[in-house]
């Protein structure tokens, strides 16, 4: 009795955490007769331009199913248990496109992908294989409006077995409800409230270039900007190494390398160099956009080029520049050459990538 007082305590404690999700047998209507606690992440949730996307709810207290389901079953009240190695993207894709009513999601992700784990052989291969299904996952749910709750788990023993459970119920035909029994997902938090103005934290730097004797004309500037924030399905899952930490270093070494260049009038250029670290890059570039606004006239028609840093180390020997303007354009031309020239004499390779600027697209 005492240790079933104790489980029951933890149970409790455990229960109103944010990242707990507690799976609840039921044998009968109140009764309970065993729970699993697990960790759980939530999809994102933001808006743009007071667009809606991502999980809209967070509470969860429904049954769980899986994807064996009965053709035409109700799933209005059944939280669906995914395991990322056997997604059904067709699945997900018809539930989110169409907007069926479901209770919610809960994916499953394989433990090679905690952080902790490196994995190697096989695990490799593996991995590189579930990684290209959570990028569709991922591009689908983020761009989508989905009005229930959806989370991402990491498999373990005890999960496992709640799912198979869960399949030999869905294949009988007899899906869990509050009188057959089952398994319950719950997470009893409140509903997120809408932030009515973030912070956007923007980080600065200058080095002032040399004029020449008797030049009274402001020197043009050169700009080097990286957004230093992540963007991912689950924001506590984001690892962000590339997208933008590798941009984040990029900068910071440049600056580093052309400080000591411009301690000494000899080596210091012709041009200011301003550099920018700038935050909200996933959501429309709001901290760069804020940044920009601050700046006085006088700087902002003194920029002269400008490079944005982004996930620079996620090719082994090939960089590619991505412009706005024509690659016949002449001045795309001479930066393109000056890329090529050094990039050859590191052994490494540039490419250009051409994408015209629409403007008047909201995101």
């Amino acid at each position: 009795m005492a240790h079933r007082k104790a489980r029951e305590r933890d149970m409790l404690d455990s229960v109103y955490s944010m990242l707990a999700l507690v799976f609840i047998l039921v044998a009968c209507v109140e009764l309970c007769d065993a729970a699993t606690v697990v960790d759980v992440y939530r999809l994102i949730q933001y808006d743009i331009s007071g667009v809606p996307f991502g999980s809209r709810l967070a509470s969860l207290n429904h049954h769980a199913g899986s994807l064996h389901f009965s053709p035409g079953a109700d799933l209005s009240r059944t939280v669906v248990m995914i395991p990322v190695r056997e997604l059904n993207i067709s699945f997900v894709t018809e539930y989110v496109s169409r907007k069926h009513p479901l209770g919610g999601m809960l994916f499953l992700l394989p433990e090679i992908f905690r952080l902790e784990n490196g994995g190697g052989g096989k695990d490799v291969r593996e991995k590189e294989v579930v990684k290209n299904v959570l990028l569709e996952l991922e591009k689908l749910l983020v761009h989508a409006k989905l009005p229930y709750p959806v989370y991402f788990a990491f498999e373990n023993d005890e999960i496992d077995a709640v799912l198979d459970d869960v399949k030999k119920n869905d294949a009988t035909g007899q899906p869990a409800t509050a009188t057959t029994g089952g398994y319950k997902l719950v997470i009893p938090i409140a509903e997120p409230k809408k932030v009515a103005s973030p912070t956007i934290t923007n980080i600065q730097g200058w080095l002032q270039g040399l004029k020449a004797d008797g030049d009274a004309n402001q020197l043009p500037t050169i700009a080097i900007v990286a957004s230093y924030d992540t963007f991912g399905a689950a924001p506590a899952l984001s690892v962000g190494s590339d997208s933008n930490g590798s941009g984040v270093v990029a900068l910071l070494e440049v600056a580093r390398l052309f400080s000591l260049l411009y301690s000494n009038p000899k080596t210091r250029g012709r041009y200011n160099i301003l550099f920018g670290l700038t935050s909200g890059g996933p959501y429309n570039y709001n901290g760069t956009h804020k940044w920009l606004r601050s700046f006085d006239q006088r700087l902002r028609e003194s920029i002269d080029y400008a490079i944005c840093l982004n996930s620079v180390g996620s090719w082994n020997n090939e960089l590619w520049i991505h412009v706005s303007k024509p690659p016949e354009n002449a001045y795309i031309k001479q930066i393109f050459e000056g890329f090529t020239n050094v990039a050859e004499e590191l052994g490494f390779k540039v490419g250009l990538k051409h994408k015209k600027i629409n403007i008047s697209n909201p995101r």
